[in-house]
């Protein structure tokens, strides 16, 4: 396929310029090493999401597979694994609990359509224009939530259900604290434990392996001792020939129609226009998360690498595998940052690593499922824990707090209350708001109009006392037009001339060539004759088109403040010319 530039589609980009590279025997060994790492990591991470989410373990293992590798192929970055990631929990958990299983999956697929759209508009550089106290506010708050819905599974608590409200479940949470359970909480603490110190020993041997290990043999220790301890076996079950089975089920990932899958009330949805419509916020949604986190993803590990992405094929990348996944039974997958620093940290040279992460988890599927049976929950909760804290980035928000400036302070700590206590497309709208107004107050405090005396400029000095300067500075735009030229009908009657210097005004919007027009029709109406210096091109050819041009002699667009000063003369010359004359 052509590359970007020829018009056509950008799909296959990071494959097709890692291929034109060379694939080596040595490049082969490096994507391997990588993808089994980043496939044993990526694992007990999938089961724990799709948990987080609402839905059975195998819908994030299928996510990481099918996902994984369609994405891998077609995208435009060469390092980023995706699967679930945390960044979407708090968007797809309330998806599951109002529309089910099938709901989520067809959210997933309609988001695959936005992204794919987004990637056909060429839209991959407009998500940089995020600012980053909007991105650390809702990322922090999102890690807030996860960290709080982690809370029932390490202590083992009873009775606490799914609340809507994070102040309901905050405080569902402190009414089941007596029904805390030694045994979960035990095997939570240890596997924190573990997952914290385990990087001091090695990074060899991935931590959370070793944790979940651990976790498991003292489980299954506590259990032998008759102290209860919830895993992941005693949690779900599936059905086979008849017989339930504790765990997930030993199977690939098989075709499944979305809308035949269960709602929330148990029965196939009834897929509908309204159904749609309904789904559609929370698909933009997912989306704009989607979109901004492969992205930073791919960015992230450009860093690492000294490689640069193709945005755009990254998103469309992500877009059909958005839209693939969902029929293979698998939800919501984007880009995981920690997932591709490790992959990249491990070797990875080509999209070949996220492939074989991809394989890893499908062996994982069919050969060892029985095995996962044995996990605790409180295990993974455990490992979600260390996911929120990395995600909420604490330490550097903390210091962002400290040492930032105010109105970005309060950006960011607006983004991470609203994602907390409402939810984060609430808080990414109201931030984006924010940052934007105040931005166009940044922006209209630059830019200024004033007075000038007529001998601050060497060229004018020499001219008479009719003669006036006027300087614009910055661009003219509704918020800054009317401060900035507010001052120009200011002039007595003594001034016939006026020179406005234009050079540092790089545009105008609508508002200011209205407000702009009036003043210049102002002042001509009163006889004085306005000389326009340096206004750049595009601008002049703007004012022109907007009926500003030259009437009379009068609006007269020159280069330098000599030339206006040039025209004056001459123009003084003829009227004592013609008054000697009379």
């Amino acid at each position: 396929m052509a590359r970007t530039g020829s018009g056509r589609l950008p799909l296959f980009a990071a494959m097709r310029e890692s291929i034109k590279e060379g694939y080596t025997l040595q490049t082969l060994r490096g994507d391997l090493l990588a993808g089994i790492t980043v496939g044993i990591i990526a694992i007990p991470l999938g089961m724990a999401l799709a948990i987080a989410v609402g839905v059975a373990p195998q819908h994030g293992l299928y996510t990481g597979i099918i996902g994984g590798l369609i994405i891998a192929l077609t995208g435009g970055s060469r390092f980023n694994i995706s699967g679930p990631t945390a960044a979407f929990v708090v968007i797809l958990l309330p998806i599951t609990q109002q529309y089910g299983i099938g709901g989520l999956l067809l959210v997933s697929a309609m988001s695959g359509l936005i992204l794919l759209a987004l990637g056909l508009a060429r839209m991959g550089s407009l998500i940089q224009v995020v600012p980053y106290p909007v991105v650390m506010g809702f990322t922090a708050g999102i890690g807030v939530v996860i960290a709080t819905l982690q809370i029932k599974d390490f202590f083992g608590l009873r009775n606490v259900g799914q609340h809507e409200s994070y102040v309901d479940q905050l405080q569902a949470l402190v009414q089941a604290l007596p029904s805390i359970q030694p045994g979960d909480t035990l095997v939570g603490i240890v596997t924190l434990g573990v997952l914290m110190l385990w990087p001091r020993v090695t990074r060899k041997i991935p931590g959370h392996l070793v944790a979940l290990l651990v976790g498991a043999l003292l489980a299954l220790g506590l259990m032998h001792f008759g102290l209860p301890v919830d895993t992941l076996g005693s949690r779900f079950s599936y059905v086979m020939d008849g017989v339930t089975h504790a765990g997930i089920p030993p199977i690939a990932p098989h075709w499944v129609l979305p809308w035949t899958l269960p709602g929330a009330d148990g029965q196939p949805l009834a897929v509908d226009f309204n159904l749609l419509r309904e789904l559609l916020p929370a698909a933009l949604a997912v989306a704009m998360l989607g979109a901004i986190e492969s992205l930073l993803c791919a960015l992230v590990a450009d860093g690492m690498a000294n490689t640069r992405h193709n945005p755009n094929a990254e998103l469309m990348g992500q877009g059909l595998g958005n839209l693939i996944v969902p029929f293979f039974g698998g939800i919501t997958a984007t880009a995981a940052i920690a997932r591709t620093a490790t992959s990249v940290r491990s070797g990875a040279r080509t999209p070949m690593a996220a492939v074989f992460h991809a394989l890893v988890i499908l062996l994982a599927v069919v050969l060892l499922a029985d095995l996962f049976a044995y996990l605790p929950m409180a295990s993974l909760a455990a490992m979600l824990l260390i996911v929120a804290w990395n995600m909420s980035e604490a330490p550097h928000v903390v210091h962002m707090l400290r040492i930032g400036p105010r109105q970005d302070v309060w950006v960011l700590i607006i983004c991470l209350v609203l994602t907390v206590l409402f939810d984060m497309v609430l808080a990414v709208g109201v931030g984006l708001l924010l940052a934007s107004v105040l931005f166009i107050k940044r922006m209209a405090d630059l830019s200024q109009g004033s007075k000038k005396p007529i001998h601050s400029d060497a060229a004018l000095a020499a001219l008479p006392e009719s003669v006036a300067l006027y300087q614009i500075n910055g661009p003219l735009f509704f918020a800054a037009a009317d401060k900035a030229l507010n001052a120009l009908n200011r002039y007595d009657e003594a001034i016939r001339y006026l020179a406005i210097d234009m050079q540092t005004v790089p545009s105008m919007d609508m508002s200011a060539l209205v407000i702009f027009q009036k003043a210049l029709q102002d002042l001509e109406k009163r006889g004085i004759k306005v000389y326009l210096i340096g206004v750049r091109a595009p601008l002049r050819l703007k004012l022109k088109r907007a009926g500003m041009g030259a009437v009379r002699g009068s609006r007269r667009y020159v280069a330098r403040p000599s030339q206006a000063a040039r025209h004056i003369r001459e123009d003084l010359a003829e009227q004592q010319s013609e008054a000697a004359t009379l």
